[in-house]
């Protein structure tokens, strides 16, 4: 295990390359001289920026005190019944990228960032998923999808298929079918919605609705002849045609909803953004020839999406680029609408029905900014996501709404390097190796294409700009993409029902939980006795939810 020196010996080992006779290369005396340079500018830079208050004991006894009190109202428990249901996904975002996101939220604001809080921060029930697939230990968006939805864990590369199936085999699908909460709160009454920032026919949103042997069966274009004559369907075909009345639906994907004939209305001249489809079907056309005289609308820009009147919307469909949507940190903001717009008006369009709402978010291109090995992508990403749920959570009402934000997988990426407070998140740790002498950032990836050599050595970062968006963190082991980590991730929980988010559990507990605290899917007993809120009307367990929480604020 390479450990690391503090500070004041690494600037004498650099000295001593500046002086001792063992050194006479001028390119290792210049090298050195840059070492004592960034290390005496990390110092200058690393005066503490934390508020005077912090050095007073009474500070921290009051902030604990004061969290205590809240833990102990917290025996209060909302045990109503859940009206509306809402599930955040963070695609790869792993425990390292919360706390990472939580540090890059406060210093867009001005502060240090350690001591941000992020939305999910303040949801008062934390847990931990275990996130294997069925058949791996690292698990991927597909089989992971599966669990958090369908309540069944699953084959990686699946979505909505029990593990029963084999990937890629189409004649394993029959039979194995699962359906999914958001299927399980339409035939409930509520009404149900999908906004990723992702091909809305990408893993994490098809198995809301998909039975797929393969996640990569986007369009018809990428099955192969076997599954297509075995009677598989592909996911862009399953998404209208499994759950044909699916109120809200936004993302990206539109090129596979149309044949290869037809050009992208956005980009018409480039050839990679046309249709995909090889069976002629155009299945824009035909959603918006089956909705448009039941208030369906179709959109493909902001300035379309924020003209809508939510009022008099029953069904959307908004697919904003032929593939996934940009990156929160490219992002058009003239044309492109960011991941919040598009939850505002999603909620404003679900919560008309008197029954309630299912809406599953996802916050899909944090997984691809780690991918990529880009940490500045995919921790904005993660910030939008997190100003998603706060405005999610002005729009709904803590008594009557479950709202659960988790994450699918982790990723190989970490930070540290003993950085002081306020370090720049994406800023040089304050030493350098005492191996090769060179600096390095504080963010870093276990593989992925940030591994680089320069004549044969670690390349050094204080000589490249590594605060740019599309900078790729140096990696231990070059791949040409990143890949996923297999750790435990965070559930975060708020709302009715909420305390049962408790502890380590199987991923596919989650849609068991969701389901449970608002009476739809397999369990209904606890809906129809008569002891406590959860056996009550919902009316009257609303009223009972509130007057307790009130007894909480007094």
């Amino acid at each position: 295990m390479i450990r690391f020196q503090p500070v004041n010996r690494l600037l004498k080992k650099a000295l001593n390359v500046m002086t001792g006779r063992s050194y006479a290369s001028v390119n290792m005396k210049m090298m050195a001289l840059l070492v004592i340079c960034s290390c005496l500018l990390s110092v200058i830079l690393a005066k503490p920026k934390f508020p005077e208050k912090e050095k007073d004991p009474q500070f921290w006894h009051a902030g604990a005190q004061a969290s205590l009190k809240s833990a102990l109202e917290l025996q209060n428990l909302n045990q109503g019944m859940a009206k509306n249901l809402i599930l955040f996904l963070g695609d790869g975002m792993g425990v390292p990228t919360v706390t990472a996101a939580r540090i890059l939220k406060g210093q867009l604001s001005g502060h240090s960032g350690e001591e941000t809080q992020l939305e999910m921060d303040q949801f008062p029930f934390v847990s931990l998923a275990k996130t294997y697939n069925t058949n791996a230990q690292v698990a991927d968006s597909a089989g992971t999808a599966t669990a958090y939805l369908c309540g069944v864990k699953a084959n990686e590369g699946t979505v909505g298929v029990s593990a029963a199936a084999v990937r890629s085999q189409c004649n394993t699908t029959q039979g194995n079918e699962v359906t999914s909460i958001l299927k399980w709160a339409k035939d409930a009454g509520k009404s149900v919605g999908i906004v990723t920032t992702t091909r809305v026919n990408h893993a994490t949103p098809s198995a809301a609705y998909a039975h797929s042997v393969d996640r990569d069966w986007y369009s018809d274009n990428e099955m192969p002849p076997e599954a297509l004559e075995s009677g598989c369907k592909d996911i862009a075909r399953q998404l209208f045609e499994n759950i044909p009345d699916i109120d809200v639906i936004m993302g990206g994907g539109r090129k596979y909803m149309y044949p290869k004939t037809v050009a992208d209305i956005e980009y018409p001249t480039n050839p990679k953004h046309r249709g995909t489809r090889n069976d002629d079907r155009n299945l824009l056309e035909e959603w918006i020839n089956k909705t448009k005289n039941d208030r369906g609308y179709y959109v493909w820009n902001k300035k379309q999406l924020l003209s809508l009147n939510p009022n008099n919307v029953k069904y959307l469909l908004g697919l904003f680029e032929p593939s996934d949507l940009t990156y929160d940190l490219e992002r058009d903001k003239d044309s492109d609408p960011s991941l919040t717009q598009m939850v505002d008006v999603a909620i404003k369009i679900l919560k008309k029905n008197p029954e309630g709402f299912y809406l599953l978010v996802e916050g899909g291109r944090i997984d691809h900014g780690h991918h990529e090995g880009k940490a500045k992508m995919a921790l904005y990403e993660a910030v939008e996501m997190d100003r998603a749920i706060g405005r999610a959570g002005l729009m709904t009402s803590i008594h009557d709404t479950l709202t659960v934000v988790t994450a699918d997988h982790s990723h190989m990426f970490n930070f540290g390097g003993y950085t002081p407070r306020g370090n720049p998140i994406f800023g040089l740790a304050p030493m350098i190796s005492d191996v090769d002498q060179k600096p390095f950032t504080s963010i870093l990836y276990g593989n992925g294409p940030g591994y680089k050599l320069v004549n044969g050595a670690r390349e050094n970062v204080s000589t490249i700009d590594h605060h740019d968006a599309n900078y790729q963190a140096q990696a231990a082991v070059p791949l040409a993409m990143e890949t996923h980590g297999g750790e435990d991730v965070a559930v975060f929980a708020k709302g009715p029902m909420a305390h049962l988010l408790h502890g380590v559990h199987e991923q596919n507990y989650i849609p068991h939980v969701m389901a449970y605290a608002a009476c739809i899917g397999q369990n209904h007993d606890h809906c129809h006795t008569t002891s406590g809120t959860a056996g009550v009307q919902p009316v009257l367990a609303s009223i009972i939810t509130a007057l307790a929480f009130g007894r909480m604020l007094c």
